[in-house]
């Protein structure tokens, strides 16, 4: 099978949930023997670096990069306001990209261009003028609701106005680009029911973040007292909302009843100024050369989100890992693990701050839910599983006339 994916971020260097979730997907197409050619845009955020790119993936894929500013433009919002487009999808239209895919899909034959995210959705009108390849949207998140729900906690009422026009400018666009492709496939089983229920006649099938199982070594750690640990990409609005609500309604409760307690906070982008004095016991570390060394070292990761969909990739490599996470109904969306065995769901201020008490004050604990966390992520998200439905559901469209 021949695969042109198109994506909204490289995928090297690895930066963010995002970067590893078009990685991961792109090895699982070439493992299952598939050709395949990566086009990417790179902005300023998430820039194309070939140094960065491993040879034999670079030369498996032929990756190319085109810069486009995706930056907020006040008076690019303003005319969108005024024509109804959403400004949220037009800011990943590029002339440069469209012409290069056009010249790309001139030069070869594809089964299946597939499209990492609603972002690339500008780019089916040229994709259905140049070829017959059948159009895949592998869908990272529901666009739409995640922008309902940072309305919602909005409290400024005409920034809450704006936010819920770009929502509904961002639905429309979504629900109306699902009957320009051909297949759907959702990253976790709540969107795949979000999917469905729209009632489109469109295929959808849910292929999760893929875990290679061989990346993810099991390490006990030897500190005495659990540390609590957060990792994610700090630009991102609901990580930056979901940090602040921890450390203001929970941390410093935490930190209050047991003094040896430490929270270590790593990200992409993080205003260290901003975090500096919201709660005590708190170590800022930024970025981290290394996510997957950070996350060994320390015990207990925290998952405050409120906002957000699809699936949270940082949990499920913190469970292969053996790291206990503690998270909100919003966070473990997606991951079917059983609360109090292999993860714990925290509803309000009040469990979060239980749950961590209890789980720092009883290592023992930490490390057995730990290991259950690991097994559960490494049986229920391995590549190969996945490879074979995804190779089954493009079969299955390809025979379509």
């Amino acid at each position: 099978m021949r695969v042109l994916q198109l994506t909204v971020k490289p995928p090297y260097p690895a930066v963010d949930g995002g970067c590893i979730a078009i990685k991961n997907f792109s090895e699982m197409i070439l493992e299952g023997g598939h050709r395949l050619k990566i086009l990417s845009l790179a902005t300023h955020k998430h820039p194309f670096l070939p140094e960065e790119i491993p040879a034999d993936f670079h030369d498996a894929t032929e990756i190319e990069g085109i810069y486009i500013n995706t930056e907020v433009n006040v008076i690019d919002a303003f005319s969108s306001f005024v024509t109804f487009d959403s400004y949220n999808i037009s800011r990943f239209f590029s002339t440069d990209f469209d012409a290069r895919l056009e010249e790309v899909l001139l030069a070869n034959e594809f089964d299946v261009v597939q499209l990492e995210s609603l972002f690339m959705a500008p780019y089916i009108s040229t994709i259905r003028r140049l070829t017959d390849a059948k159009v895949i949207l592998r869908s990272h998140n529901f666009e739409h609701s995640i922008w309902e729900q940072i309305a919602a906690r909005e409290s400024s009422r005409l920034k809450r106005w704006y936010l819920k026009y770009l929502a509904s400018q961002l639905r429309k666009f979504e629900i109306a680009n699902i009957e320009d492709v051909d297949g759907i496939v959702a990253i976790s089983s709540t969107d795949e029911d979000r999917y469905k229920k729209l009632r489109h006649h469109i295929p959808v099938i849910c292929i999760p973040f893929g875990l290679n199982t061989e990346q993810y070594h099991y390490k006990e750690n030897t500190n005495s007292v659990p540390q609590v640990f957060h990792i994610g990409a700090m630009d991102w609005q609901p990580n930056i909302e979901g940090i602040q609500w921890f450390l203001k309604e929970i941390w410093t409760s935490v930190a209050t009843q047991i003094q040896d307690a430490s929270l270590h906070l790593a990200g992409r982008n993080m205003d260290i100024a901003t975090y500096q004095n919201l709660a005590p016991n708190t170590h800022l570390h930024g970025e981290v050369a290394c996510a997957q060394e950070f996350m060994q070292k320390h015990d207990i990761m925290v998952v405050p989100l409120h906002t957000g969909a699809g699936i949270r990739i940082k949990i499920l490599e913190g469970m292969a890992l053996g790291k206990t996470v503690v998270s909100t109904p919003v966070g473990a969306e997606g991951i079917a693990a059983e609360h109090g065995v292999e993860i714990f769901i925290a509803n309000t201020p009040e469990e979060f701050t239980r749950i961590l008490t209890e789980l720092i004050q009883n290592p023992e604990l930490v490390k057995s839910v730990g290991k259950n966390a690991r097994k559960f992520a490494l049986e229920h998200f391995s590549k190969e599983a996945l490879q074979k439905r995804y190779d089954s559901f493009c079969q299955d469209l390809l025979a379509i006339a």
